[in-house]
């Protein structure tokens, strides 16, 4: 499992005083970045070299998050196919789990215009993140 520690910026606070749950998403990209780096190691945009698609994404809002107090984003992998891997996300703070969410991406050919097997040493690298069922959402 990957994890990330974030401070919410005032910009992300809304009306309510907590984190608007639009920016749970860019948290959750942001902290998939360590994930990308196994397919593209310099995160170069070139669609040569990009070989990533985001197919879907889903949240759930769990819990308040409140502005002033660190969050731990926790990523892992919790299925991998051929040509496609599913990451899971949580946010948590205060000890306890506020959002999770799960996206789904394809190891894709822009240029070709159609997925693409994920290579063996990157499937390896994705299997040290897999995380059973049982164990999503615990401390």
């Amino acid at each position: 499992m990957l994890k990330m520690m974030l401070t919410p910026r005032f910009g992300e606070i809304d009306g309510m005083k907590h984190v608007n749950n639009n920016h749970i998403g860019e948290w959750f990209e942001l902290a998939r970045e360590e994930i990308y780096r196994y397919f593209i190691p310099d995160l170069d945009l070139n669609l040569e070299k990009w070989k990533l698609i985001l197919v879907r994404n889903e949240t759930d809002f769990l819990g308040q998050i409140r502005y002033g107090q660190d969050v731990e984003i926790r990523t892992y992998i919790l299925k991998i196919g051929n040509s496609s891997f599913t990451v899971g996300n949580e946010v948590w703070q205060d000890n306890e789990i506020k959002a999770k969410g799960k996206s789904i991406i394809v190891h894709y050919d822009y240029l070709k215009e159609k997925s693409i097997r994920i290579p063996n040493e990157i499937r390896l690298k994705l299997n040290k993140l897999y995380l059973k069922e049982e164990d999503i959402g615990k401390k």
